[in-house]
């Protein structure tokens, strides 16, 4: 194996968490002197982020949904794996664990990192036949790198049988930190929000998956009993329309924003009421930035928010997440006490950390060592003979 690793990343998704984890993974790497290039739409702002890091973006023309062209897909990357000549593809999401592994079928070194697994967002007859594509695919990565502990955990439970290992996702804790009063001031004017008022933020795509239609129903229930609290909604996707149509009583949908911090700087509690999740980015920069979060209790949310740091509520539970909010919109003590240790807990969750992880498994399937001190060790076992082990560890 050359000196130099060359990693294809490949990803359908050019925002959102995704995106923005495969710039992150493509730029650490292309520092430590790795040959990097990322198959993606060309359309979006993952290709102009990438350009600017100086990082090749190879055109992979790829929808979001299964469909009829599918076959075409996967046949068009394996053309982009064939001319770029990785050591090891690293696959991305559902539509690119679809794609690669059905072209590579194993002959070219591969992660996959599912990032939420493809089940839980399919409906009807899709999911399962989502989850016998999982299991049966399995064989064709030699690593599965889930994102959290609870991904994993999933993978187990449905027997898929991978070899998985966990490299936790990770924050920016330089440019996600706590803001002091004089911040904290100036961004609530700059957004015009007035010193005082309650002020809940949601940020992330607006989807099915991120429950904004669930949190509109809560809200109902908050407007109703504290006349003074405001919602704001951050983010852009195709549910917009329909939840600004719904009118609820002091909402405001800022779209989407190139920065997302003054945002969490301003608010009182972050609130995220996913219907499933991997390990959230908007969690752990609210947490980073010393923001009470109250999140629907789906796997990769329970080992972020526990008892101190805000509240985990019932998937779905709408009455629940209104409590929740009007407890923390009426106590800022509460509200500001939580964030405190959310500070604390966001420290084990170093974005640099992280990366070293996901180098360490990179490399480890070539036979490399980092020499950073974090091993990413493999068994051939499969998890379900042995369970799943957190074998990238980051101390």
């Amino acid at each position: 194996m050359a000196v130099t690793p060359r990693v294809l990343h490949v990803t359908q998704p050019v925002d959102g968490g995704v995106g923005a984890y495969v710039a992150t993974a493509a730029a650490d790497q292309a520092r430590r002197g790795w040959r990097v290039a990322v198959a993606c739409p060309p359309a979006g702002p993952l290709a102009g982020e990438l350009a600017g890091l100086g990082v090749p973006c190879l055109a992979w023309a790829a929808t979001r949904a299964p469909g009829l062209a599918d076959a075409g897909q996967a046949a068009r990357l394996a053309r982009i794996v064939r001319e770029f000549g990785p050591d090891v593809v690293h696959l991305h999401s559902s539509k690119a664990g679809l794609a690669g592994r059905a072209a590579l079928r194993g002959r070219v070194p591969t992660l996959f990192q599912p990032h939420g697994w493809s089940w839980l967002a399919a409906r009807g007859a899709l999911a399962p036949a989502a989850l016998g594509w999982e299991r049966l695919a399995a064989r064709w990565a030699d690593l599965v790198i889930c994102v959290g502990a609870g991904e994993a955990a999933l993978a187990r439970r449905h027997g898929v049988p991978a070899e998985l290992v966990v490299v936790r996702n990770g924050v920016d804790l330089r440019r996600f930190r706590p803001a002091g009063p004089g911040e904290r001031a100036a961004a609530r004017a700059g957004h015009g929000i007035p010193e005082g008022t309650p002020l809940a933020v949601c940020v992330g795509r607006v989807t099915r998956q991120k429950g904004q239609d669930l949190l509109l129903s809560a809200w109902e229930r908050v407007a109703a009993r504290d006349g003074a609290a405001r919602l704001v909604v951050v983010g852009d996707g195709p549910l917009l329309p329909a939840l600004r149509a719904r009118a609820v009583p002091r909402v405001h949908f800022a779209g989407d924003v190139a920065d997302a911090r003054p945002w969490y700087v301003a608010a009182d509690v972050v609130v995220l009421p996913s219907r499933w999740e991997g390990l959230p980015f908007t969690a752990l920069e609210a947490l980073a930035t010393g923001r009470s979060l109250i999140a629907c209790g789906v796997p990769g949310i329970s080992e972020l928010v526990s008892a101190g740091v805000g509240a985990v509520v019932a998937p779905g539970d709408v009455a629940a997440l209104a409590e929740a909010l009007l407890l923390r919109l009426g106590s800022p003590s509460l509200a500001a006490a939580e964030g405190s240790a959310a500070v604390a807990l966001a420290g084990g969750f170093d974005v640099g950390r992280s990366m070293d992880a996901l180098a360490s498994c990179t490399l480890g399937l070539l036979g490399v060592g980092t020499g950073n001190g974090r091993r990413c060790s493999r068994s051939r076992k499969t998890s379900a003979e042995r369970g799943f082990d957190e074998h990238c560890q980051m101390p």
